[in-house]
């Protein structure tokens, strides 16, 4: 934290900022209980978010604190010049070690709570993504790095690809194995944010560590790969 901005690594479980059916506790109220001043930019329910994780998406997430830097890293995010990096625990394994997948993404067409590959109505949407580790029951850990950053991009992108985030109860699969290794939610994590101070403009580097329920999740993947050894 200093004077122009906050960066915090997000639980899983947590909504970003109120809306319906979410009116308390949110991280905007939790960022309010410790910062005097939030930026005002994003009207009154949404001070200093200049982007958002998933509810059940956990890690990296920068806050602004005022209106000029605020103004400053959406410009970052459009232009692209903020590098962000995730790691997913996915259910199959891809037939290729790494790939760039390039499709757009728009609102389902009958069910308007989910987005969906759109050819012909949806806005431009790329994500590199490489295999990190295989691991028992065809689970793979798997590096992404979204040029984009659209609505639940790399959720669809994945469950496009055919190998959805494990966990992933709107698009992915129900799986008997969940239960017996831990996963409870989508296995998605913002790793890291990569970006020039918006004022300063000193590089920075900011990285949140897996979060515990995914790291038990693989350690427990990890103990049955030993067991087969």
């Amino acid at each position: 934290e200093d004077n122009d901005l906050v960066v915090v690594s997000k639980p899983p479980g947590l909504v970003v900022h109120p809306s319906c059916g979410h009116q308390t506790g949110t991280l905007v109220h939790g960022l309010l209980g410790r910062c005097m001043n939030l930026s005002g930019i994003s009207g009154q329910e949404r001070p200093g978010i200049v982007h958002r994780l998933d509810k059940d998406t956990s890690g990296v997430m920068v806050v602004a604190k005022n209106d000029s830097a605020h103004q400053a890293l959406i410009k970052m995010f459009k232009d692209r010049v903020i590098n962000k990096v995730y790691h997913a625990i996915i259910d199959g394994t891809p037939q290729i070690p790494e790939g760039r997948i390039a499709l757009p993404i728009g609102r389902h067409s009958v069910n308007r709570k989910k987005m969906a590959v759109r050819e012909k109505n949806g806005r431009d949407a790329a994500t590199k993504w490489k295999v990190v580790e295989e691991l028992p029951f065809k689970f793979v850990l798997i590096e992404l790095r979204p040029e984009t950053g659209r609505t639940h991009q790399l959720r669809v992108h994945m469950a496009h690809l055919g190998h959805p985030i494990a966990g992933d109860t709107i698009y992915g699969r129900k799986n008997e194995v969940y239960a017996k290794i831990g996963i409870k939610r989508q296995c998605l994590h913002a790793s890291s944010l990569s970006f020039p101070h918006p004022v300063s403009g000193r590089e920075m580097n900011f990285t949140a560590d897996l979060w515990p329920d995914m790291v038990k999740t693989l350690n427990i993947l990890h103990e049955l790969t030993n067991e087969d050894n």
